[in-house]
C-alpha cells in the first residue's frame, strides 16, 4: 500500500491529560517476564531522561505482574557515528531491542526490514489516538506501515536576537519576504561588521545541513520535490533552485559566517560562541534550542534567554509564498525486527509516551507534544515556548519523503559547500547538485 502524500498542517486540540492506557497486542514474547529488554541513547540529555523513567517503568510492570526490566545503553555519539555502529549491529542481528532514531533512520532501516512493524500494537493502543493526525501520517513509510512513534515534535523556524537587533535600531516584526529579511541583515552588517545570519550548511555539519537548513527552506517552498505516488523525487522540482540561489545570495552579500561553517563542528563557533554573544544575530533553529542549546542547562546557556530570544517563521522565498514553521516529527521509538522481546519493548515504548513520563521527557529534550492530551500535565504545562510551539504546529510544513533521502542529504551538502567555498554561484550548485544525487540515488529513485 502506497503512503498517502502529506503537507502536514498540525491541528493543536487541548483536552484532559490522560492515564496509561491500553495494552498491547501482536506477538513476539510472553510479557510475564522475567524479561530483559535494551535501550540504546547516544545523548546525554536523552540518556538521563530515560534512566530517570526506568525504576517507574518496572514499578508499574510489577504492580500489573510483569516482571521486565530495561538496560540502558548509553553510547555517546554523534549521529554519523550511531547510524554507521547500528547498521553494522543491525545487519548482524545484534541491536537492542528498542532504539530512539531520527527519521531518515527510520526511513532506511525500515526499507532494509531492520525494523519491526508497530501496526498491530498501534491498532490495540487507545493513546495512539491522541496523537495528530498529520504527525500518524508523517510516521507512514513507503510500505504503508509504521515502524517508529515520535518521541516529540518540534517546530524549525529562526530564532533571532530581540535585544540585539533592538539595540541597532532593527525591525524585529515578523519578516514576509527573504528580500525583506535579507535588507534587514544587511543593515545589520554595514552596523556591526559581522555575519548576521546562521543557517546549517555544508559538509561539516553533516545530516543537520539537510535535516536543519535546506529541507526546511525547500518544503516551505515546493511541496513537489518528492512524489509520494512513485516514490521518487523530482529533482527538476522549482524549489532546488530556489533554495540553491538563496544559500548562494546569502553568502555572497557576507551574510553568512562561510569560514566557520567550513569547519569542523561548525555549530560551536556559530550557535554555541557568536549566537550566545549576540555576534550573529539569527539563527535557524528547531524547538529543542529553548533547552539543548541555550537553556540554563544546554550546550551555551544564555541568561535571561526568554527576554533577550524570539522566534520568527521562515519568510516566503518565492512570489506569493508566506511564512511558515517546519514540522520536525523525528523517527522516535523503534523496535529491532531481531528482537525477541517486542511485546516487552513495546511496553515501554507506552509507558514511555503517555502522561508524566512523556511530559518529563519532552521539557528534558526541548520538544513539543505530537500528543493532544499533553498540555496540562505537568511538567510540560509549566513550559510556555513549548506549549507554544505546540500551538504553532497548526500552521507548520512537513513534506513526507521515502527511501533516498540520506543521498538527498549527502548532495545538498556537497552542492551548499561550493558555494561556501565560493566555487559555485546558486545555478551552479543546483547543477552539481542534480548530478550528484542522481548518481546516488540510482534510476529507480528519480523521478523521470
Amino acid at each position: 500500500m502506497k503512503r498517502t502524500y502529506v503537507a502536514a498542517a498540525f491541528t493543536a486540540t487541548v483536552v484532559a491529560a490522560a492515564g496509561l492506557t491500553g495494552c498491547s497486542s501482536g506477538g513476539g514474547d510472553a510479557t510475564d517476564g522475567p524479561v530483559t529488554i535494551t535501550i540504546m541513547e547516544t545523548k546525554q540529555t536523552n540518556i538521563d531522561a530515560i534512566g530517570k523513567e526506568i525504576p517507574g517503568f518496572e514499578a508499574e510492570m510489577a504492580a500489573q505482574g510483569k516482571d521486565i526490566k530495561v538496560e540502558l545503553i548509553a553510547d555517546k555519539l554523534t549521529d554519523e557515528q550511531f547510524m554507521t555502529k547500528m547498521t553494522q549491529q543491525l545487519t548482524a542481528g545484534q541491536a537492542p531491542d528498542l532504539l530512539d532514531i531520527g527519521e531518515n533512520m527510520a526511513i532506511s532501516w525500515a526499507s532494509a526490514g531492520y525494523l519491526a512493524p508497530l501496526d498491530g500494537y498501534l491498532e490495540a493502543w487507545d493513546g495512539w489516538s491522541h496523537y495528530y493526525p498529520a504527525v500518524k501520517e508523517a510516521m507512514v513509510r513507503q510500505d504503508g506501515q509504521i515502524y517508529s512513534i515520535p518521541s516529540g515534535a518540534g517546530v524549525l523556524n529562526l530564532f533571532y536576537r530581540k535585544d540585539i537587533l533592538t539595540e541597532l535600531g532593527i525591525d524585529t516584526s515578523q519578516p514576509q519576504t527573504w528580500d525583506d529579511l535579507i535588507e534587514r541583515l544587511v543593515a545589520v552588517k554595514e552596523k556591526t561588521g559581522g555575519t548576521p545570519i546562521v543557517i546549517p550548511a555544508g559538509t561539516a555539519w553533516g545530516g543537520g545541513t539537510w535535516g536543519e537548513g535546506f529541507q526546511p527552506l525547500l518544503g516551505g517552498t515546493d511541496k513537489d520535490f518528492y512524489d509520494s505516488e512513485t516514490d521518487t523525487w523530482d529533482l527538476k522540482s522549482p524549489g532546488w533552485l530556489a533554495v540553491f540561489n538563496l544559500y548562494a545570495e546569502l553568502a555572497q552579500k557576507g551574510l553568512l559566517p562561510v569560514q566557520d561553517l567550513q569547519n569542523p563542528n561548525p555549530w560551536e563557533p556559530t550557535k554555541y560562541t557568536k549566537f550566545p554573544e549576540g555576534e550573529i544575530q539569527v539563527a535557524a533553529q528547531g524547538t529543542w534550542g529553548w533547552k539543548f542549546d541555550w537553556g540554563p542547562d544546554g550546550a551555551a546557556p544564555i541568561e535571561g534567554l526568554t527576554e533577550k530570544v524570539s522566534t520568527w517563521q521562515f519568510p516566503g522565498l518565492r512570489p506569493g509564498d508566506k511564512p511558515y514553521g517546519w514540522s520536525s516529527t523525528g523517527g522516535g521509538y523503534a523496535i529491532t525486527a531481531e528482537s525477541k522481546n517486542k511485546d516487552a519493548a513495546w511496553e515501554f515504548i507506552k509507558y514511555l509516551s503517555t502522561g508524566k513520563p512523556l511530559a518529563e521527557q519532552l521539557v528534558a529534550s526541548g520538544a513539543a507534544s505530537a500528543r493532544d492530551d499533553l498540555n496540562d500535565v505537568a511538567p510540560y504545562s509549566e513550559e510556555p515556548q513549548l506549549l507554544q510551539a505546540g500551538e504553532d504546529l497548526s500552521e507548520s510544513v512537513f513534506v513526507v519523503t521515502g527511501d533516498g533521502a540520506a543521498q538527498i542529504g549527502q548532495a545538498v551538502a556537497t552542492a551548499t559547500e561550493m558555494i561556501l567555498s565560493g566555487q559555485a554561484n546558486g545555478q551552479q550548485a543546483y547543477d552539481a547538485f542534480v548530478a550528484d544525487a542522481t548518481d546516488l540515488l540510482g534510476p529507480s529513485l528519480v523521478k523521470q
